[in-house]
């Protein structure tokens, strides 16, 4: 009887399978270990440490499951505080750092060149803390040392932590840098002068993008066919991905399943064709035509040099290639199951990176569509079943999206019915022959220039479904409710035995949450105020009911990246946009408000040519809308010769009820003295002028304005020490509520007449003083 009952539950066991519980256990590892690293990150993943041990009572008590789950969450947990050990230290922030490096990717398609470094050796300066523990960094060279993949060099870096801007529905720079194991940001300094110490190694992938180079078209092609083939995304320029993004089709150019599987597919093909000859009377029954498969597939990950995309490609593909050969495989689920856990034991921060997640809601959508049914034959079947998987995925993936990143391509499930095809049976195939062909003269060359046509067919369609349907952002509150009904189509229409009654009910139910999504309207004679964060420079966006207004455009960096370009998705439209003056803090982000939004009113100071066909602003323009009065204090209409570019920005004053803002600029205390007469005190809100320097916010103007609250629109540790102590307690004195974006991150005020100020802020500060 009791050797019955060990071999029920062995049955028991055997059909639940080790590997959903190996998942479940590696999955929880990661999520305890991330409780707490990154602010955005739910603190509910520090209660799932148990989740090991309750899986292993939940599947049965055979004890070597114990210690193999109990594994897959130590090395998981483990595993992401290692990471969150190597980040560089705060106090060394700024401090000039030697290291000993070796470049792992070279990147100069922003102008200036990026490095990713793995640091071998790190020295810091005496009394301060130990950096040995520092792993990856990302850094800039602005000097003239021409530095390789594979090279090691010494060198100074200058660092600080990982951080980002933190702005309502943009893209969260931090928590990318953490999800990629990034340790720290910079740059290279160029005294001392950086040191070669070692070559790079011979590689096959330098080799090969230079044979790109050499053999293919234009710009566009070899852009395309080194990031589809050898995974070198970064050659991509932002246009491309802009383009990509704003269609739905990222996808297409990440090396994924679909490229691995398509490499896999033909050295499949190829074995087992050259097996059928060998051995035709058993060539069936040969496994190595499956080892030979995954050898294609491992090949072209380590050429795409394993990234974590390459990687979860390939597991999965290995995965399916088991289960495919039918020797011992496992069900279609345990397949999947044993992919997410392989991929998470080894890569633990992949389970917090969006992508992760989209490749494995995909292909599990696909095992539940296609569980049960007759694999299809002939053209007609396979082209019919390309048409049901990619429309019945269409709608669950365009909820994960939603949910991913808050934005989502209208017109994403058409563009990649065709886009699909096109690149997996066309443009895939082609760029993999042109390296098959590279023995042969010209081969390679004709068959990437019929690459380069494809290509541009494809980029002429997504061009006009951007143009037709731009990217579509639905209010944040909103974003759940038009997920879950785009999900329940997904589960109406991809589950059989579903009646009819209730998929048209579904299709019904997401065309009323799409058509009623609409931003919270403000009432009339409302305003909300929101001071981004876009680092040591200003960008404020004023709403009423019907009109949008922008006071600066934020800063342009070094790099030429422009904090602006990531705020909005295109397509935008701003009634007016107010430039303080030319500096480039304020003026940077003019040429990405240009090529992705419209802006029907540009206004600057007089003389300061910041766009054409501006219209100056000065002392004595009103106007109003929606019942919130707008009105410019300075400069006068007849400037001053004597003005600095500072003293002449444009002074914004907006009431709205009983409440004031107030916008400075950069104008110093000389001008301010002279505000005192024009500004109608006391203030609701007070943008500190020229981000809290030294040089404005003069004691008289702070007394006599009186600000409720006070912003200080500044970048993080930023090199002049803005707001600089003398300035914050000058508001301190005046016990206004202080605001900093450089901590809070972007912060948003609501100005409802008869309604107390109401604030908003994207980072919340532990212990923070305000008022």
């Amino acid at each position: 009887m009791a050797a019955k009952k060990r071999g029920a539950r062995g049955v028991k066991y055997r059909r639940a399978g080790l590997a959903w519980p190996l998942a479940a256990a590696a999955l929880g590892g990661a999520g305890a270990g991330a409780a707490g690293v990154v602010d955005n990150y739910p603190l509910l993943a520090a209660a799932v440490p148990g989740v090991a041990l309750l899986l292993a009572g939940l599947t049965g008590r055979r004890y070597p499951l114990w210690p193999l789950l109990l594994g897959a969450w130590l090395l998981t947990w483990g595993g992401v505080l290692q990471e969150q050990a190597s980040r560089l230290p705060p106090g060394l922030s700024g401090v000039d750092l030697g290291v000993s490096a070796r470049v792992i990717e070279a990147d100069d398609s922003a102008g200036i060149p990026r490095l990713l470094l793995s640091v071998d050796r790190c020295r810091a300066p005496p009394g301060l803390p130990r950096c040995d523990r520092l792993g990856k960094v990302r850094v800039s060279v602005y000097g003239e040392a021409p530095m390789r993949r594979g090279e090691r060099w010494q060198m100074t870096l200058r660092l600080r932590p990982p951080h980002g801007f933190r702005n309502p529905g943009a893209f969260d720079y931090q928590a990318w840098l953490w999800r990629e194991g990034l340790h720290a940001t910079g740059y290279v300094r160029q005294s001392p002068a950086p040191v070669r110490t070692d070559a790079a190694a011979p590689s096959l992938k330098p080799r090969a993008l230079s044979f790109i180079d050499r053999h293919a078209g234009d710009a566009a092609t070899r852009r395309w066919l080194a990031a589809l083939t050898l995974g070198e995304s970064s050659r991509l320029t932002r246009d491309d991905w802009n383009l990509l993004n704003a269609s739905g089709t990222t996808h297409l150019v990440v090396i994924s399943g679909l490229h691995v599987g398509l490499v896999a597919g033909f050295g499949l093909w190829l074995s087992r064709a050259g097996a059928r000859r060998l051995t035709p009377w058993n060539w069936r029954l040969r496994l190595w035509p499956w080892w030979a498969a995954a050898g294609c597939a491992l090949g072209y990950a380590l050429l795409a040099g394993l990234t974590p995309p390459a990687t979860r490609a390939l597991v999965m593909a290995l995965v399916g290639l088991w289960a495919l050969a039918g020797r011992h495989a496992p069900g279609a689920w345990q397949a999947w199951w044993l992919a997410m856990a392989i991929i998470a034991i080894s890569d633990p921060l992949a389970v917090w990176r969006p992508g992760f997640w989209l490749s494995f809601v995909a292909v599990g959508w696909l095992i539940v569509i296609w569980q049960g049914r007759r694999r299809p034959t002939g053209w007609r079947g396979w082209l019919w079943a390309l048409c049901r998987s990619q429309l019945l995925l269409a709608p669950i993936m365009a909820a994960a999206v939603l949910l991913a990143f808050g934005r989502v391509a209208p017109l994403a499930p058409l563009i990649n019915l065709a886009a699909v095809p096109w690149m997996s049976m066309i443009m895939v195939p082609l760029a993999l022959l042109g390296w098959l062909a590279a023995p042969l003269p010209y081969a390679s060359e004709a068959l990437w220039w019929l690459f380069g046509l494809t290509l541009d067919l494809l980029r002429g369609l997504l061009e006009l479904a951007v143009t037709a349907a731009p990217l579509w952002e639905p209010p944040i509150g909103q974003i759940a409710a038009v997920a879950a009904a785009l999900g329940l189509v997904a589960l109406c229409w991809g589950l059989p035995a579903v009646a009819r009654e209730l998929r048209t009910l579904s299709l019904m139910l997401m065309l009323l949450a799409v058509v009623t999504v609409s931003p919270p309207a403000l009432p009339e004679g409302a305003l909300r105020v929101r001071i981004h964060d876009v680092g040591q420079g200003q960008l404020i966006e004023l709403r009423t009911r019907h009109s949008r207004t922008l006071y600066d455009t934020g800063p342009r960096f070094r790099s030429g990246f422009m904090p602006l370009a990531g705020l909005w998705p295109p397509g935008q439209r701003f009634d007016r946009v107010i430039v303080s003056h030319r500096d480039t803090d304020h003026a940077g982000g003019i040429r990405a408000l240009q090529e992705a939004h419209r802006v029907a009113r540009w206004q600057a100071p007089a003389g300061d040519g910041v766009v054409a066909g501006q219209q100056p602003c000065r002392n004595g323009q009103r106007w109003q809308r929606n019942g919130v009065a707008f009105a410019h204090l300075w400069p006068p209409a007849k400037r001053p010769g004597e003005l600095s570019p500072n003293d002449a920005s444009c002074v914004l004053q907006v009431t709205a009820g009983k409440h004031r803002l107030l916008i400075t600029g950069d104008v110093g205390a000389r001008v301010e003295r002279r505000l005192l007469s024009l500004v109608d005190a006391p203030v609701s809100v007070l943008v500190a002028g020229h981000h809290g320097s030294a040089t404005s916010s003069g004691v008289q103007f702070v007394r006599s304005v009186a600000p409720r609250h006070a912003v200080f629109s500044a970048g993080r540790n930023n090199r002049f020490g803005h707001p600089v102590d003398r300035v914050v307690r000058r508001f301190r004195r005046q016990t206004s509520c202080l605001w900093s974006t450089a901590q809070d991150g972007a912060l948003t005020f609501w100005l409802i007449p008869g309604e107390a100020v109401r604030v908003e802020s994207e980072r919340e500060v532990p212990g923070g003083e305000r008022c």
